[in-house]
């Protein structure tokens, strides 16, 4: 049994996770929503990494899934605490020194200009769940470089969402090879596929 430690993206609520958990719980894995201190002024990455790392506590055959944002909190976690592997879904990858606040016009980042960038392929009923967990997200982690000087020395994964609007697939597959060296795994869902797919994505993650 591994212990799955589910990582939000920015200004939301870990809540989004759920169908997720209880789809990873039913296949005999243990499941944790991690919420991170998003709306904190005196919280930084180092912060969020604390959050994880209390949630995990005495755990073991810990596996790391992050979201968008939570692509630059979750390889801190793995120097403070036993990890056996991460999976980052459509998530942002950081280079060593880069502020999440300069990685968009470093990576080259675009959207594809449609209005629903987020919950596209949610139904009505979903976007409205997915509103719910909507929360504030404080400037603060922007503007402080990521303290790692090199990516953590543990088993990477990368689930591409082939339907993401906000992270298209073809900048992704070219940052993913860029900044990890490896092919990422590809499912169809748009940005938030973990309520929209969650069956199919805990697959994926096990």
């Amino acid at each position: 049994m591994s212990t799955f430690m589910l990582i939000p993206g920015a200004g939301c609520d870990a809540g989004y996770w759920r169908q997720v958990a209880d789809e990873l719980r039913g296949l005999g894995h243990e499941a944790v929503p991690v919420q991170l201190p998003s709306e904190d002024d005196t919280a930084g990455l180092s912060e969020y990494a604390d959050v994880v790392v209390a949630a995990i506590g005495a755990r073991r055959d810990v596996v790391l899934v992050a979201h968008s944002f939570g692509g630059f909190t979750a390889p801190l976690v793995c120097d403070r605490a036993p990890v056996e592997r991460m999976v980052l879904v459509s998530a942002m990858i950081p280079a060593a020194g880069e502020a999440p606040g300069d990685w968009w016009a470093n990576t080259g980042h675009r959207t594809s200009g449609d209005d629903d960038v987020f919950y596209n392929q949610l139904t009505p009923e979903q976007c409205s769940e997915a509103a719910q967990y909507e929360r504030g997200q404080s400037a603060t982690p922007m503007g402080l470089p990521w303290p790692l000087t090199s990516w953590p020395d543990v088993p990477t994964r990368f689930i591409l969402l082939r339907d993401d609007l906000f992270f298209p697939a073809d900048f992704m597959r070219t940052l993913v090879h860029d900044r990890l060296g490896i092919a990422p795994i590809e499912m169809g869902g748009g940005h938030m596929a973990m309520m929209s797919r969650p069956a199919e994505l805990a697959r994926l993650l096990v």
